[in-house]
């Protein structure tokens, strides 16, 4: 079968196709058809460095999630032919994941799906969606009327934040470093949009003198303890990114960074389950939400995939098709 395969840390002009044996399937695993897979940093970063890592198993085909058909069903309950998605636990680190024709997933990762939207479409919810509905509805406990700040919006990640977060109609100001983008986050129900050039403060708390509700950090570390001065008395914080390129604070004290009384939590994606997935698929269908695609490539264009991701030149998610 066709796949990408790792076998060192490289740069996207030197992914390449590689011809490989189909996995052969065990038990506890399932095999599956890939039809397409969405993008995620975490992929740039394993590709860029993190390849090179003692705790990485090299070689290693990448790809955290992927949208598909079952073709080997092993032990599980699963049947041949059926629509699902996969996504993390290991997938593209741990074990081989979705930039191949098949791949072979822990049955716990993987998820019936009944919707009948294409293939490219669902290959954009599964990690984007999960993480954001986490992050909103279980991290940050995200009600109707809040205000919410995303900073770093117009990410596939922001972009379906704001989404799930305006379809409960809480109150959404997104920031970008990017007054191109602007437009963008309007369209997708943003209430506001600031530009994060380093009076993100100043022109926050002129719209909101006490700061907002809830705050979701996809900057990650690098802007963290500046959030912290945004959000108001008992106001809630989740890291949930790391868009800032750092993934570590130095130097944090608890005590001093996190103001009296603000919260501080984030989000791990790595434990889905079938009735979190159902959920998301099923309020997406009652709101009338899709996934802002940004473009589609194919397999042998992964590497140009990569860098139009690394060129931050992406509006909304980048998925490739089998």
């Amino acid at each position: 079968m066709k796949a990408i395969v790792l076998y060192r840390s490289c740069s996207p002009e030197e992914l390449k196709i590689s011809e490989v044996p189909v996995p052969e399937v065990k038990q506890g695993w399932v095999l599956i058809k890939v039809k397409a897979f969405g993008l995620n940093r975490s992929e740039l970063i394993m590709r860029a460095y993190e390849a090179d890592a003692p705790y990485i198993k090299l070689p290693r085909i990448p790809g955290i999630e992927c949208a598909g058909e079952i073709a080997d069903p092993s032990d599980s309950n699963l049947i041949k032919g059926q629509r699902i998605v996969a996504l993390m636990g290991g997938m593209g680190r741990s074990f081989d994941g979705s930039y191949a024709e098949y791949t072979l997933v822990p049955f716990r990762n993987v998820f019936r799906i009944e919707t009948k939207i294409g293939w490219e479409e669902l290959a954009a919810v599964p990690e984007t969606y999960f993480t954001a509905w986490g992050s909103l509805f279980d991290s940050l406990q995200l009600k109707s009327e809040e205000i919410l700040l995303i900073r770093g919006g117009s990410s596939a990640l922001g972009l379906a934040a704001i989404q799930l977060a305006k379809s409960i109609n809480a109150k959404v100001v997104a920031t970008t470093r990017d007054k191109n983008k602007c437009e963008l986050l309007t369209e997708q129900g943003a209430d506001s949009v600031l530009i994060d050039d380093g009076s993100l403060k100043d022109q926050l708390l002129s719209l909101y003198v006490h700061g907002v509700h809830k705050v979701l950090e996809l900057i990650g570390p690098a802007t963290l303890k500046e959030s912290t001065g945004l959000v108001r008395h008992h106001g809630i914080i989740c890291s949930t990114g790391v868009l800032g390129g750092k993934g570590f604070l130095n130097n944090f004290d608890p005590i001093k960074d996190i103001p009296s009384g603000v919260y501080l939590t984030g989000f791990f994606s790595n434990y889905p389950t079938q009735v979190k997935i159902y959920d998301i698929l099923e309020h997406l269908n009652k709101h009338k939400l899709h996934p802002v695609i940004s473009k589609i490539f194919s397999l042998d264009e992964i590497g140009q995939a990569h860098s139009f991701m690394e060129n931050n030149e992406a509006n909304g998610k980048v998925i490739v098709r089998i």
